[in-house]
């Protein structure tokens, strides 16, 4: 008796200190799929929400009043809960958005700024192999395909922080083992390090957004994040030809270590941690040694051991890599993007220093249309994606309330109209961009080509990307590893191609069949848009 008195005593004081009441998590973060997303609990049947608010942000504030109270579950502290990331004032959450964008765009800024200096690099490690050159490349993209499907569950389990701090000194060290490289075998093996480590921001970037920022603003914060990844490899080549060409190419290494050491040191010093399972079992033991009752637990936890957690996270990516069709999809289509870019930089700069007769630093600014290009569709993607998915929700309510019926909320597929313009944009810039080279017109002809397909590479990539993240929310980060595993596999390895095709088929030729490529592929943003939730309800994959 007198340890049930205990246990009672203990269980008042939790309440007192925080643990809410509120149903056990299912073994899948107590977060269930509905036909919207997975993250809508799909016993809140008596809880409608407002169709044009976000419905992740309600399985972190709202409570089942149908379900059996567990005094010994530790939630939020209501709806308005600082310590809820989607709560948090807007400085802060621009704060963690600009330091993961920011790393975001540093990595891959590393993949192509030490392109310009391939040349030297031959001569100084005795080879001729333009293949094991351009190798020395494209490996730091292959470790992009391998860093994700660890960093991505690590951080689901241990929380974004930690992986961040740790995969940003991984890649400081090898950056500088790059600089210090003494044969071209090393500097693969240091480049492809560098990569793995340097994916983390890339892939749970997308994941650290979903933390924060609600699902009807959420547009705009990932617009703004996928500017890293898309600009820094065209940033790259601008800035590393004058490096090269002034100090030296292991000094592109160096100066990549001082940016890379600067963000790191900032964002160790200014982040919080995001992740909303790990701050509630952060909580939970908090009020276990405050009231001494040790049966406290967050409402997220699975109820499984560390390692076997550690398993189904690992396993996760995998899974929406093989079973989910909207993943394989996604995956296919935007590594078809990723690698378009990386296949425009073996073109560029031997069109523009062979045909048009620039110097090897102007020519690495022609890559400067594509990153124009980039930066147009990135604030066509802000103005349109949430705008259109809080303008279609509202016209859904509208049809609910008339039918009598409870409105479906947010979906995913609400938000891919600018997909379908981005489709058609993409292959119209690469038959501009081939032709007008093959005819030899004025130089400007094919940088136009150039910033059409920036803008619909941009379009095509981000409402993919933001798809994925609707669609999976608080496994935004497992979904965008899968995607990655795909995208950096296609950007490491179709770019090879780009030198033979063009050699084969011409400048024209060989851009209309990436052209004809992207116009056979449009028809995904039109299959997603009309059979997107049937494919979503048709293939639930349980026990993420």
């Amino acid at each position: 008796m007198a340890s049930s008195s205990t246990s009672t005593d203990a269980q008042s004081q939790s309440s007192e200190h925080g643990a809410a009441l509120h149903p056990r998590a299912d073994e899948k973060h107590g977060l269930e799929r509905n036909s919207n997303s997975i993250s809508r609990d799909p016993r809140d049947s008596n809880d409608v929400a407002d169709p044009t608010t976000d419905t992740e942000k309600q399985i972190y504030v709202v409570q089942d009043a149908d379900s059996n109270d567990d005094e010994n579950l530790v939630w939020w502290d209501g709806d308005d809960d600082l310590q809820n990331p989607y709560n948090w004032p807007a400085w802060r959450k621009v704060l963690n958005s600009v330091l993961v964008s920011s790393l975001s765009f540093i990595t891959p800024l590393a993949s192509s700024m030490f392109a310009p200096g391939v040349p030297d690099l031959m001569v100084e490690f005795h080879t001729t192999s333009q293949e094991l050159a351009a190798f020395c490349v494209s490996v730091y993209v292959l470790g992009f395909a391998a860093g994700p499907m660890l960093f991505a569950p690590l951080s689901e389990l241990y929380g974004r922080q930690i992986v961040y701090n740790t995969t940003n000194v991984g890649f400081i060290v090898f950056v500088i083992a790059c600089a210090k490289a003494p044969s071209m075998n090393a500097l693969i093996v240091f480049r492809f390090f560098s990569g793995i480590f340097g994916s983390c921001p890339i892939t749970n970037g997308g994941g650290t957004i979903t933390d924060m920022i609600s699902q009807e603003k959420r547009g705009a914060a990932m617009a703004g994040f996928a500017i890293g990844p898309l600009l820094g490899p065209v940033v790259g080549p601008v800035v590393g030809g004058f490096i090269t060409t002034g100090l030296g190419w292991r000094w592109v290494f160096w100066i990549m270590a001082i940016l890379a050491g600067t963000l790191a040191f900032l964002y160790a010093v200014l982040a919080s941690e995001t992740y909303a399972s790990v701050l509630l079992d952060r909580k939970a033991r908090r009020l276990r040694k405050e009231t001494g009752n040790p049966l406290l637990r967050s409402n997220l936890d699975p109820g499984l051991s560390s390692a076997a957690y550690l398993k189904r996270g690992i396993l996760r990516p995998f899974k929406l890599l093989v079973l989910s069709p909207i993943s394989i999809i996604c995956g296919i289509y935007v590594g078809v993007v990723y690698a378009y870019l990386y296949l425009l930089f073996t073109s560029l700069t031997p069109l523009f220093m062979e045909i048009y007769h620039f110097k090897t630093s102007f020519a690495g600014l022609t890559f400067l249309g594509i990153g124009i290009g980039s930066m147009i569709g990135v604030a066509f993607f802000s103005l349109t994606s949430d705008r259109t998915i809080k303008k279609k929700a509202a016209e859904e309510a509208l049809a609910a309330e008339a039918e009598g019926r409870a409105p479906e909320g947010m979906k995913p597929e609400y938000r891919l109209s600018p997909l379908m313009v981005g489709a058609l944009v993409l292959p119209m810039g690469f038959f501009i961009y081939g032709w007008t080279a093959e005819y030899q017109v004025h130089w400007i002809a094919p940088i136009i080509g150039t910033v059409v397909i920036g803008v619909g590479d941009l379009i095509v990539y981000m409402s993919l990307q933001m798809y994925l993240v609707d669609t999976f929310t608080i496994y935004a980060a497992s979904a965008l590893a899968a995607n990655a595993v795909i995208r950096s596999i296609a950007g490491s390895v179709l770019p090879l191609a780009g030198l033979p095709m063009y050699n084969r088929l011409g400048m024209g030729w060989g851009n209309s069949i990436l052209g004809f490529i992207g116009l056979a592929l449009s028809p995904i943003a039109w299959l997603f848009v009309k059979h997107g939730e049937t494919l979503r309800k048709r293939f639930d994959i349980k026990n993420l």
